[in-house]
């Protein structure tokens, strides 16, 4: 895919997950303690890959915009009546995008050693 179509997956997905952190949760089911920490993780790892074959940036101002919209995205739900912030959350945000880096550094890392 070209660069041009990862950047309309990552507007694309910007706005669904942002829509999705938004809305109101009734009833949701509980299948293991701690599910939302891992909706987080997944979210942010999926953007992540999506932003880095979107956008020709360095690793840190990656992991510096996901950082921020992880942030934006607590302050949001802090101010709906029928969602909180949560500082956990944001952890799991950035662990979510920070591991997705981490192992591509490490498959690179891997890689140039196997290839050189």
């Amino acid at each position: 895919m070209t660069r041009r179509v990862y950047q309309a997956i990552f507007l694309i997905s910007i706005a669904i997950f942002t829509f999705l952190f938004a809305k109101e949760v009734k009833g949701a089911a509980n299948l293991f303690p701690h599910i939302d920490k891992v909706a987080h993780f997944g979210i942010f790892f999926v953007l992540a890959i999506i932003m880095d074959k979107a956008f020709k940036l360095p690793l840190y101002s990656q992991i510096l915009l996901l950082a921020l919209y992880g942030a934006g995205i607590e302050i949001m739900q802090d101010s709906l009546p029928y969602r909180q912030a949560s500082f956990a959350d944001f952890v799991a945000d950035f662990a979510g995008a920070a591991s997705y880096f981490l192992v591509k550094v490490i498959v690179f890392k891997y890689k140039r050693k196997s290839n050189g």
